[in-house]
């Protein structure tokens, strides 16, 4: 299916949607102020060494300290045994040790980034391991006979000197050796370029910068089904021209500049599309819908059927509306951007078959997906388990912030909970203070609850405590808040 993926680039921002068919499939946005660290190298200093959780924090120069458990590091798995077992961290690591570490995954809420010391780097074609000299191939490249003669191709062109491994991508299956031989010479520049960074300089220190939004996906995203890549601004579209001659020129022909009066996103509707995946509903083309609740622990669909009345009878119905909403959850999970841990309440299927072929149906649908995703099927409850990878802030998260009035609960206590607050706290601080007056400061809704509706609890309070009772409305109050005045 042939593909558009349309660039909007500014000095603050970069934002890339992949349309297929007039509708966004993905939607990627880097901003200059925080962009992501995945893929890059630093030196850091270790901070402390955690015995009890088998891992370290490392300082990398971030606000954050970054988190390092031993799985993640190479010389853990390379051969440091005893006795069948790895050698614990504290032996491997001590306070105030350079270290070079890559980032495996960014900052998530109050976490730090997640780090490893194997290093790796990534072309065009090839993924270098300077620390493994193991070849390995894409899994995406099924064929056993073809992934034999790829790493054939590839030791041919492999200087003698060379002691790191590669993993051959699904981008090299129809590049030639000299293709592969400029960027095996690519990726050793670079990481030559970092260990003479290491050795140089004082830890923290960033060493290499994984390459930008635009470039990441001349060399990631676009593929033969990529028709056109539309880019609205000149600056970007010099640079990724340059970037796409050099590395890859096979797709420097499908670079075009756009023009138009009319912004770029606008035009093809991602704008929209961008403002529906940040709301909870998702309406379907058949009348139902989906309700989508992002945690920090998981993420929730739910399923209905809404005000679709089609198909024979009610379970053709229930199925129609499931398996179109199967296509529509894997979407929204590459638009949005959503990982960890996914549940799904489809609607109740009776059948068996039913609920196979939806399941089939989320798969299938889930295997256009860049981002690996697992399914885990139905439960005993009729909930259906996946799991995506996580490496970066959902759209949401980078998007949005907490509602400063809710501050992230998604309700506030109504007019008459706070009224009720009010009148509990002046009765302890009666107890407490000896005013001549308690003068409530709050929202208009509140005062004007006390002063219809709730008047008389108000009165019967004064009475009982001996004190005037005056009110204020105050403007820019939010209707939690609140003052009591002692005068």
């Amino acid at each position: 299916m042939t593909e558009e993926i349309l660039v909007n680039h500014t000095a603050h921002e970069t934002r890339v949607a992949v349309v297929q068919q007039g509708a966004t499939q993905e939607l990627h946005i880097e901003r200059a102020a925080a962009r992501g660290l995945v893929g890059n190298v630093y030196l850091g200093k270790v901070l402390r060494v955690l015995p009890g959780m088998q891992s370290a924090f490392i300082d990398i120069g971030l606000e954050r300290a970054a988190f390092l458990h031993v799985a993640d590091l190479w010389q853990s798995r390379s051969g440091a045994h005893n006795g069948g077992n790895s050698v614990p961290i504290e032996k491997l690591l001590f306070e105030s040790q350079p270290l070079l570490v890559q980032v495996i995954k960014d900052p998530l809420g109050t976490k730090g980034a997640r780090l490893s010391t194997q290093i790796s780097i990534a072309g065009r074609l090839l993924v270098y391991l300077p620390q493994d000299p193991h070849i390995g191939v894409s899994q995406r490249i099924g064929d056993e006979a073809e992934r034999q003669q790829l790493r054939h191709r590839l030791q041919k062109v492999l200087p003698p000197e060379e002691k790191g491994g590669f993993i051959i991508r699904t981008s090299a299956e129809d590049a030639d050796e000299t293709e592969l031989a400029a960027d095996v010479e690519y990726l050793r520049r670079r990481w030559r370029q970092i260990l003479d960074g290491s050795r140089q300089k004082t830890a923290p220190l960033l060493l290499y910068q994984e390459l930008s939004l635009g470039q990441r996906v001349l060399r990631d995203i676009a593929s033969d089904s990529t028709g056109a890549i539309l880019i609205d601004s000149v600056d970007a579209f010099a640079e990724l021209s340059e970037f796409a001659r050099t590395y890859m020129p096979s797709m420097a022909g499908r670079l075009r500049q756009y023009s138009g009066e009319r912004p770029l996103f606008e035009l093809h509707g991602v704008e929209e599309e961008t403002t529906k995946a940040l709301s909870r509903r998702v309406d379907l083309k058949s009348g139902g819908y989906l309700i989508i609740d992002q945690t920090e622990a998981m993420t929730t669909i739910d399923v209905n059927t809404g005000g679709y009345i089609g198909g024979r009878n009610f379970d053709d119905t229930i199925f129609r509306t499931n398996l179109e909403a199967a296509h529509a959850i894997a979407r929204q999970l590459r638009v949005r951007n959503l990982g960890g841990i996914i549940i799904i309440d489809f609607i109740d299927m009776s059948s068996g078959e039913h609920r196979d072929a939806v399941l089939q149906e989320l798969r299938r649908a889930l295997a256009r997906d860049r981002t690996k995703s697992s399914v885990n099927g139905f439960t005993s409850l009729g909930l259906v388990e996946m799991t995506r990878k996580r490496t970066r802030e959902s759209l949401a998260h980078l998007l949005c912030e907490p509602c400063p009035t809710c501050e992230g609960k998604g309700q506030v206590k109504t007019a008459r909970t706070v009224c009720y607050e009010i009148l509990r706290e002046i009765q302890r601080e009666a107890r407490q203070f000896n005013p001549k007056e308690f003068r409530i400061v709050a929202s208009q809704d509140v005062i004007d609850l006390f002063l219809e509706e709730e008047s008389q609890p108000l009165a019967a309070l004064g009475d009982v405590i001996g004190r005037r009772i005056s009110l204020q409305v105050e403007t820019v109050y939010l209707q939690e808040q609140y003052d009591i005045v002692l005068m």
